[in-house]
């Protein structure tokens, strides 16, 4: 059995935390929470896991240690943290709202807040898990800026020195800022995905060539350990459809 759009979207996510270290891995949602912890029993052993509120935890939420949210605090502002958050409104220089939709005065629609969008991305490495690639989402400007991207980092100058958005998964492709304007990059599609269907779903222009490789092919062991122990239920075909190959 091949690997589905989910699965690949999972190891998308994992690899965000490859050769992190020892650092608190922040997963939000359920595809980015399969990553981590398949990074943590694969290729980053060193992962820091939380249940969100006291605990360090292993990957099958055995507890392994105390992680009391004074502390938790001091590794987000230490910057020992990888946070992967979701985002209502992305644009091509990795500024993200989850705040409102339309003038922030008086929105057509209230979203989350601000909440930690900003303190996350100016001092910890930051990604995004996008489930719907669209042009809902990703847009020219975002109507509020809530995750502060590289174009505004600039202008804070050292108040942003630890600002590092690392890359942007989405149910179609995976995406970074590794240009010398820091703009948004095309660097994988998944199986099944062309080109054309991510330039076409994306309302700014996307940089990168025509051609980009398919999104990293899960092994059989991280397969195995998706469908057998972190995944058994299959969770992940609800957030992103099951489809064969992608």
């Amino acid at each position: 059995m091949r690997a589905t759009r989910a699965e690949y979207c999972v190891i998308a996510c994992a690899e965000a935390w490859r050769g992190a270290g020892e650092v608190l891995a922040s997963p939000m949602g359920l595809i980015p929470s399969l990553g981590a912890r398949l990074a943590r029993l694969t290729f980053a052993p060193d992962l820091l896991l939380t249940d969100g509120e006291a605990l360090l935890v292993r990957p099958d939420g055995t507890p392994e240690g105390w992680l009391p949210y004074r502390q938790h605090l001091e590794l987000v502002a230490g910057g020992r943290r990888h946070v992967m958050m979701g985002a209502s409104q992305l644009d091509r220089y990795g500024n993200q709202n989850i705040s409102c939709v339309g003038d922030w005065a008086r929105p057509r629609r209230q979203l989350l807040g601000v909440r930690g969008a900003p303190l996350n991305t100016l001092n910890n490495p930051t990604s995004y898990w996008v489930p719907r690639h669209s042009r809902r989402v990703f847009v020219e400007r975002v109507d509020m800026v809530c995750g502060v991207g590289y174009d505004r980092a600039a202008e804070l100058g050292g108040a942003a020195r630890y600002h590092h958005v690392e890359r942007v998964v989405t149910d179609l492709a995976v995406l970074d800022f590794a240009t010398p304007g820091h703009t948004m990059r095309l660097v994988s599609v998944h199986p099944g995905v062309t080109v054309e269907e991510v330039r076409e779903a994306t309302g700014f222009p996307l940089a990168g060539p025509d051609e980009v490789p398919c999104t990293r092919e899960p092994e059989a062991g991280e397969l195995r350990l998706i469908r057998e122990v972190l995944d058994p239920r299959g969770a992940r075909t609800r957030e992103v459809p099951d489809r064969e190959g992608g």
